[in-house]
């Protein structure tokens, strides 16, 4: 079976070496283009030049790339039979998906049909959900629409963020079930689960308005926020007119006649306290407006925060 793989970053470039090792024919490599600055290193690139894999590197912006004029004659050329598509932030056209005689399989990182779109990890913890999972699915015309190969659940932790689910849970498993999601359709053994279109969801990517704090919002709802947007975009707040973002805190309880975003405590060693309607948050992590993320002990040392104090 002829494989292009289609990726970028390091999950694309371990995905690609599962394959490899696992002796897959993969004669084909399209990612992202070389940094100009040359500061970010491309390791799918690295690899496939490795293992003498031609590779192509459309031009143009996100996430339109892969309507370059050099896509097609260069993948007709190649003839596949099918794409594996991993970590992909480009729209992937069904003129060039339809070339692959067994079309293409993405990984997406939730429970499909639940969580579609391209900040799905972060709006699972966000709105509080228990488990997420990876989805292996052959693409359509659709966002994330397509027939189910391969679907696993994990659960998401009460001190989880988006970047220890993903690290730590979802990255692995992605790139264990494109292994065995190409093993199967190699074999002739897949299933095609068509998706359930009454339970879908489609969550649009993260605005900077999704992620501003509501001080006013109960404690478990700021909490999620926080978590749901670490390490990207972070949930922000204002401090002394500043914009400064909050990156990690703790579930405290309900402080007495406090008003929301009203700092509450002040913890030494850790942080500082900050109403909710119904309890309160212990803030660990904090950035300021231009400078490097620092612990709430080096934030209260910096900016000698008051209690009284309101964010927001």
């Amino acid at each position: 079976m002829r494989i292009i793989v289609v990726g970028q970053g390091p999950f694309g470039k371990d995905c690609l070496e599962a394959l490899l090792e696992q002796g897959e024919k993969v004669i084909g490599i399209i990612t992202v283009p070389d940094d100009p600055k040359g500061k970010r290193p491309n390791p799918v690139k690295d690899l496939a030049l490795e293992n003498n894999i031609p590779i192509l590197q459309p031009e143009g912006k996100s996430p339109h790339r892969l309507k370059d004029p050099s896509v097609v004659p260069w993948v007709e050329d190649l003839k596949p039979d099918l794409f594996v598509l991993a970590f992909v932030t480009d729209f992937m056209p069904l003129e060039v998906i339809n070339i692959a005689t067994k079309g293409g399989i993405n990984f997406h990182p939730s429970l499909l049909p639940k969580y579609r779109g391209g900040t799905a990890i972060n709006w699972a913890v966000i709105n509080g959900e228990k488990e997420t999972g990876v989805t292996i699915h052959y693409i359509d015309e659709g966002v994330d629409t397509g027939d189910i190969v391969l679907q696993e659940k994990v659960a998401i932790e009460e001190d989880d963020s988006v970047g220890s689910l993903y690290f730590n849970k979802l990255y692995p498993l992605g790139v264990r079930l494109i292994k065995e999601a190409v093993a199967l359709i190699r074999e002739g053994k897949e299933e095609r689960i068509k998706q359930d279109e009454e339970k879908a969801s489609y969550q649009p990517n993260i605005r900077e308005e999704d992620v501003e704090i509501n001080w006013e919002k109960p404690a478990r709802e700021i909490y999620n926020l926080i978590r749901g947007s670490s390490p990207s975009p972070g949930a922000h707040t204002l401090f002394r007119g500043e914009k400064i973002k909050i990156w990690e805190s703790r579930l405290e309880g309900l402080v007495e006649e406090s008003a929301p975003g009203e700092v509450v405590g002040i913890v030494e060693e850790e942080g500082f306290k900050v109403a909710a309607v119904d309890g309160s948050l212990l803030i660990t992590r904090v950035q300021m407006p231009g400078e490097g993320k620092i612990s709430g002990k080096e934030f209260l040392e910096k900016v000698d925060v008051k209690l009284g104090e309101k964010l927001g």
